[in-house]
């Protein structure tokens, strides 16, 4: 079978390997829409595995399943999820899934970038999801990444009549400023360095547009009745972005890092006035069993519009192509690679 594999981001080559094979409580399923997601790019972090087929953000149709699978059968329109938690752990029994170990080492055989993937037995226990007939394969390849949008926001806990400043207005962002509508936020400020994605974030919800170069806490209180905001995402790791997260919050206020800085990277805190005024730094990576199912009930809702965040659709054979776009974060928003093409 064809896939791209991944040797940095500017060498990503088309190759051939042999069609996984598959055993007892395993799926084959047949790749039909794949996202490239922002941390495919992330060349420090991806070069130490390389080469590798990578790709996470899939969604297909199985094509053969292994002796003993009981819930699924070949034919089954899903959503994989890559990352799955062991359930038992300490982490997990309080709910913390995406800091157990086994979420953070599994995966499925190769990757997304690829005609067909094998699914291991754990994944098929607790990581596929069939597609609503409603939902396309193209909104399929959302899931993961709007789980992980559901998990921050709920963490936040963005309540109706509070104020939201996404810095940062690629596709998370995107994401997030579309769950903060669905959430009843009363305004919500969007930044990004970008004219193109400023663009976006007006199509897709923002009340506010503010270039990233201004005096972003001084124009937010223009923007917001004299207020600074009540939750600040972050969704993007640059050092400037994050600094202006910290004085861009108001007392009370909830920053979450939805993107973080690589690691080495030390991040100067006002800690004595986040103290004194009551401000949560909060973290949140990934996306567990219960995000993915809350994520495909906005899809099937339509409570997000997704399809229109696609710009690019591209075949395998240039996937080289669709991470030039990736890492060059100029006109583009979401790119689906369709390995079938």
């Amino acid at each position: 079978m064809r896939v791209a594999m991944y040797y940095k981001n500017d060498d990503v080559r088309l190759e051939e390997i042999p069609v996984p094979k598959i055993g007892k409580m395993e799926l084959l399923v047949k790749v039909i829409a794949s996202g490239i997601c922002g941390s495919d790019v992330l060349e420090w972090y991806r070069v130490k595995t390389a080469p590798r087929v990578l790709g996470h953000e899939i969604a297909g149709e199985i094509v053969k399943a292994g002796e003993g699978v009981k819930n699924y059968k070949i034919g089954d329109r899903v959503f994989v999820s890559h990352h799955v938690p062991c359930n038992t752990c300490k982490y997990c029994l309080k709910g913390q899934h995406t800091a157990c170990h086994t979420l953070h080492t599994t995966n499925f055989d190769p990757g997304g970038f690829s005609e067909f993937l094998r699914v291991p037995e754990i994944n098929v226990d607790r990581g596929v999801f069939v597609l609503p007939e409603n939902v396309s394969y193209e909104e399929g390849s959302f899931i993961e990444p709007l789980a992980c949008v559901v998990r921050g926001q709920r963490l936040m806990g963005i309540k109706e009549s509070q104020s939201v400043l996404v810095i940062g207005s690629g596709i998370s962002g995107l994401l997030h400023i579309q769950m903060a509508k669905a959430a009843g936020a009363s305004k919500i400020i969007a930044t990004d360095i970008n004219d193109f994605r400023l663009k976006a974030a007006k199509q897709f919800g923002a009340d506010v547009v503010l270039h990233a170069k201004e005096d972003i806490p001084s124009r937010l209180k223009k923007e917001n009745n004299g207020s600074l905001a009540d939750h600040v995402i972050l969704c993007t790791a640059a050092m400037p972005a994050i600094s202006q997260a910290l004085k861009s919050v108001d007392k009370g206020g909830v920053v979450l890092f939805f993107a973080a800085p690589g690691p080495g990277i030390e991040v100067p805190l006002p800690i004595n006035e986040f103290w004194r005024n009551g401000i949560t730094l909060m973290p949140t990576y990934g996306a567990a069993p219960d995000d993915i199912e809350a994520a495909i009930e906005f899809i099937r809702h339509k409570r997000v519009n997704l399809i229109d965040m696609i710009t690019h659709r591209l075949g395998l054979k240039k996937t080289a192509k669709g991470f030039q776009l990736v890492a060059e974060a100029e006109e583009s928003i979401k790119v689906i690679i369709e390995p079938q093409k």
